[in-house]
């Protein structure tokens, strides 16, 4: 009954906030000049037989817009309709290949009362990703630097991940009070044992080598070869990913997981976060690290005790009902739940987090509920409800496209 309460009441909020009048910052009539600036953002690259999206907000670490996320759909679908297109490649300028969503506009947005225009960010974004997932041609991101939340999901439902020695890898999100999303309750969710457990309620950094050993990337190569890959590339007449594949081999490098790796503790990690519950998971971190004096066990720790505990419940339910769902059903679940978030309704963990961690950066957000006794059931359940009977779902073109896996 208490939570059909609550139900009911999330989805009169997100229906009058759907009826607010909006200033819609993204859908304005652009001019020539702003529509160059538009445009700026993801930059366009010729080939061969292939095209380059280069993202382009080095000084925002690349974080992706409402804009991006439409222009990349935009792209995409025309290039997909191409025949003179082998394959699409997708990389980002300075030192990060993409940190993630815009998260600091989307909290200016809400807080000026714009929600519609979050839902278009989520909507857009989450519409490439699932295009990017089913795509029928070959697909090469370079990760090169940052690549974080909305980084991955911009990247890992393609063909082929290019991890270096710079790249950054991680999901971040329960520390801003939101969920790992962008599809990643669906590639986290296959990685091997409980390790997306482990990234995503500590959302601990991976080095490249890494997120190659953990299949987050395909091949790794080293920084100052990439001009080579690049070059190559360049060259190639092919839609045959077999042909791409050889290449970026050829130019890659071999690597080995050193002594502090993930691959070394991957039997602590499926014990500690394989339990059923978050508390049982900081019970089993508790027990291995009296046990074994180990720093990675103490990071844990100290990272899940650090993060919103609404977020980290809602975040491993999520990850583990991704492994028992396509593509498409993770993204509108996800979608569910981002819209859940911005209503505000259980929590307004998601702007706190925000504000503490990079508006104000005070660093110490105030989480409520509080404590991971205070997150019941009820607001668990709230945020993978349906939107309800006036706020559509997220629509995704699965009439024309069937995700692969």
């Amino acid at each position: 009954m208490q939570f059909m309460k609550v139900l009911s009441l999330a989805q009169r909020s997100l229906r009058g906030l759907r009826l607010l009048p909006q200033n819609r910052s993204f859908s304005v009539l652009a001019t020539p000049a702003v529509d160059e600036d538009l445009k700026s953002e993801v930059l366009i690259e010729g080939k061969a037989s292939a095209r380059a999206v280069i993202l382009n907000r080095p000084s925002a670490l690349n974080a992706l817009t409402t804009n991006m996320g439409l222009r990349l759909k935009k792209l995409y679908e025309s290039w997909e309709d191409n025949s003179d297109i082998g394959f699409v490649m997708m990389k980002g300028s300075g030192r990060a290949f993409c940190a993630g969503g815009d998260i600091v506009t989307l909290y200016h947005l809400l807080n000026e009362g714009k929600v519609e225009d979050c839902k278009d960010f989520f909507r857009h974004l989450y519409t490439f990703i699932y295009i990017l997932g089913t795509y029928l041609k070959p697909h090469v991101a370079i990760l090169d630097g940052i690549t974080m939340g909305g980084g991955g999901g911009v990247s890992i439902p393609g063909t082929f991940r290019i991890a270096t020695d710079k790249t950054i890898f991680a999901t971040p999100e329960v520390h801003i009070g939101f969920h790992p999303d962008a599809c990643a309750s669906f590639y986290l969710s296959h990685l091997p044992g409980h390790l997306g457990e482990y990234l995503a309620l500590t959302g601990e950094k991976l080095n490249g080598v890494d997120a190659l050993a953990a299949g987050l990337a395909t091949h790794f190569a080293m920084s100052a070869k990439l001009s080579w890959i690049d070059e190559r590339l360049a060259k190639l007449v092919t839609d045959d990913p077999s042909v791409i594949d050889s290449s970026l081999a050829q130019y890659g490098d071999i690597v080995y997981p050193d002594k502090k790796s993930i691959v070394h503790r991957m039997e602590a990690i499926d014990d500690c976060f394989g339990r059923e519950t978050i508390e049982e998971i900081v019970d089993a971190l508790e027990s291995e690290a009296a046990r074994t004096n180990q720093d990675w066990c103490t990071s844990a720790l100290k990272k899940i005790k650090e993060a919103s505990p609404l977020s980290l419940k809602i975040s491993l339910r999520s990850v583990r009902e991704g492994r028992f769902q396509t593509l498409d059903e993770c993204l509108i679940r996800e979608y569910r739940m981002s819209l859940h978030h911005m209503s505000k309704v259980v929590s307004n963990d998601f702007c706190e987090g925000v504000r503490a961690k990079l508006v104000e950066k005070d660093l110490a957000p105030k989480w409520n509920p509080p404590t991971l006794q205070h997150v019941s059931d009820d607001m668990i359940d709230l945020h993978f409800s349906p939107l309800g009977e006036f706020e559509p779902e997220l629509k995704l073109p699965t009439h024309l496209r069937e995700a692969f896996i």
